[in-house]
């Protein structure tokens, strides 16, 4: 995978990724530049099996603070609808990417995350803030529907419909405590904390095997919207019985038997 990117910072260790959103000069606001950066990155982990987890997250004091308004402004006017409806698109498709990897994503949210920030972090599966945390759907706030990059989606889905028409509607940050009693986020840790506990949550996954981990992530992604609990259960039985036919499902019986770490090899 490449590392050489102009808005981001690539961290390879093993089977976990570290994507870096570099630009704290500007709260790592979402440029041209940055969302074609992503693209490229999440259409390479599309193909690289090599990656088995990702943790997202901001450099210096901020996770995303959404859209760079100063580089928009300065290039409105310029186009057609058509235009507009296709630059809107691009940026929404990180959210779809993200949701439809096979890696899961771990966010990690250290200060604001705003706008397409805030986009990011819930399409991410796990989210674990930092105690300065505040997250916002911002775009009501600058004339906009707080409804964009897939945030009406996945809000509700998370901490149910009247928080999320609360936080849609008022555009108001929700800080780190609050988020975590709504489920919004799944652990609080200090600041200096925060990428530890982030990087011990992706060794717990990268300890499970490649092919249970992906279908995991498969079958939770279809549950949500599986129309009845049938539906939800052939999927499971479909992953059941595939993953029984791998080697490593021998693998971990074995290593549970023997009491020893399993050695997974994604076979």
């Amino acid at each position: 995978m490449n590392t050489n990117y102009e808005t981001l910072e690539l961290r390879r260790e093993g089977g976990l990724l570290w994507l870096i959103l570099n630009r704290p000069y500007v709260l790592n606001a979402l440029s041209r530049t940055l969302v074609n950066e992503l693209h490229t990155v999440l259409d390479e982990l599309h193909d690289d099996q090599g990656v088995r987890v990702v943790i997202l997250r901001g450099a210096g004091r901020a996770f995303c603070a959404g859209l760079d308004l100063k580089e928009a402004n300065a290039a409105s006017g310029n186009g057609s609808v058509a235009q507009g409806l296709r630059d809107q698109r691009r940026i929404a498709e990180l959210a779809i990417k993200i949701h439809r990897a096979s890696q899961p994503f771990i966010a990690a949210v250290c200060g604001p995350a705003a706008g397409g920030g805030f986009a990011l972090a819930l399409a991410s599966d796990i989210r674990i803030a930092g105690e300065s945390a505040r997250m916002n759907a911002a775009f009501i706030r600058i004339g906009l529907s707080a409804c964009d990059v897939g945030v009406s989606y996945f809000l509700p889905r998370i901490v149910g419909s009247s928080i999320a028409s609360e936080l849609l509607l008022t555009g108001d940050f929700i800080d780190a405590p609050r988020a975590l009693a709504t489920g919004l986020v799944s652990r609080v840790a200090p600041d200096a904390e925060l990428d530890r506990v982030a990087e011990e949550m992706a060794r717990k996954i990268l300890r499970n095997s490649p092919l249970g981990v992906r279908l995991t992530k498969e079958c939770l992604r279809y549950s949500v919207d599986a129309p009845t609990l049938e539906a939800a259960i052939a999927m499971e039985d479909r992953n059941q019985i595939l993953t029984t036919q791998t080697n490593d499902v021998r693998e971990g019986v074995a290593a549970f038997l023997e009491k020893r770490e399993p050695r997974y090899e994604d076979a």
